[in-house]
């Protein structure tokens, strides 16, 4: 496999939005699947202050080569200003699932 599978992460301000984005990453072939975990606590600096808030964070299956499509279309779907949209490699997995990711992601239709 020469495609890398990616688990990406970002969170939402709400399970309604969560699954809104999530719908149509996979309609899209963005992602292969959204997990959605509702109840996280956030704590993060923002414009100078500590803000807390509850999200729901989405656990994004992609592909290296659809990473920079979801990197543009996920700031268009979401409310926030700068949404989190962090990457990190899967360098293990059951096989199949990975071609799985990579075939569901492949821009060939």
């Amino acid at each position: 496999m020469t495609e890398t599978v990616l688990l990406a992460f970002c969170t939402c301000p709400n399970e309604v939005v969560a699954e809104a984005i999530a719908d149509i990453l996979v309609g899209e072939k963005l992602a292969a699947c959204v997990n959605l975990l509702p109840g996280i606590r956030s704590i993060y600096a923002w414009q100078g202050e500590i803000q807390r808030d509850a999200e729901v964070m989405l656990l994004i299956k992609t592909s290296t080569a659809r990473f920079v499509a979801l990197t543009q279309r996920l700031p268009e779907l979401h409310p926030y200003d700068l949404p989190e949209i962090i990457a990190i490699p899967v360098s293990h997995g059951l096989p199949p699932y990975l071609e799985w990711v990579l075939a569901c992601t492949s821009d060939a239709s």
